[in-house]
């Protein structure tokens, strides 16, 4: 039976516990402040990266790694692992060209080799226990050609929700108007936002004051996820940890808890949602 990898990127934003426990490959973004570059998760960690974001007058930009940072991972792989299939699981092509890299990487790789890119559709760790899910199956010996049928139905399953502190950072990045930015900030406006099936971000509802915001998301997950009781959950965070076990005491309200997984919300999603981003990913368990 051949060994099956999997790769993915750093905006998958998994806990490096599970990246080191699962055996997963990761390809760095770029992260740019100004004329200063950085391997995202590399050369940054996510805390450092929200001091820095608070600070700059501008937001700073991203890059997706190039087909020949993907060609150097795979034919590492190939050459550690000969004959093993790959699996590589990436952020939504809505968002980042990420997914195109890959793809183009692997018609650069000389000789057979079966790779697998995988769009995700999704964002952070919203995708990220896609891939941690994908790494556990092939530890168990997964086909490639399973993995993903797997994934695929996981991902009908999971349901998402980003709450959103401030609405700076969707100003700057050109989401929502001055005026609108300043008017949300002044009646304490927090939206909430989701990703669609084609995996681009699209705003839910606008709540006042943070305290029903989050409510109001516990209820859509209440809605989406009507009849299920059992549930795991992944929580992601921008600089604030402490709010999100407010959010998971009044999850657990609603639904029991069997899995509970924590991961920051890293810098490509994190330049726009800013600090105190709360995101949640739900399935059933």
């Amino acid at each position: 039976m051949n060994k099956t990898v999997i790769v993915t990127d750093s905006t998958a934003d998994i806990p490096a516990d599970l990246v080191k426990q699962h055996n997963i490959h990761i390809v760095p973004l770029r992260l740019m402040f100004g004329e200063d570059t950085y391997l995202d998760g590399v050369e940054i960690t996510p805390g450092e990266f929200y001091k820095k974001l608070v600070q700059s007058p501008q937001l700073p930009t991203t890059s997706q790694p190039s087909p020949a940072d993907f060609v150097a991972v795979y034919e590492t792989i190939l050459q550690q692992h000969p004959g093993c299939s790959i699996v590589s699981i990436h952020i939504s092509s809505g968002m980042s060209g990420t997914y195109q890299s890959a793809l183009l990487a692997t018609s650069l790789i000389e000789g057979e080799a079966d790779i697998t890119v995988w769009d995700s559709k999704s964002a952070s760790y919203g995708f990220g226990l896609f891939v941690v899910h994908a790494a556990k199956l092939a530890q168990e010996g997964a086909a490639s050609s399973d993995i993903i049928s797997s994934l695929e139905e996981l991902r009908s399953k999971r349901r998402l929700y980003f709450l959103v502190d401030t609405l700076e950072y969707l100003q700057k990045g050109g989401r929502i108007g001055k005026a609108s930015a300043a008017l949300g900030t002044l009646l304490n406006i927090k939206p909430i936002l989701s990703i669609d099936d084609e995996g681009i971000i699209f705003p839910v509802d606008k709540v006042r004051g943070r305290k029903k915001a989050t409510a109001k998301m516990i209820e859509l997950f209440r809605q989406d996820l009507s009849g299920v009781n059992k549930i795991k959950v992944a929580v992601g965070h921008t600089a604030d940890p402490a709010q999100v076990e407010d959010f998971l005491q009044q999850l657990s309200a609603v639904f029991t808890i069997e899995e509970t997984v924590y991961s920051e919300i890293g810098p490509v999603i994190g330049t726009h949602v800013g600090p105190g981003t709360i995101a949640a990913y739900i399935w059933p368990a």
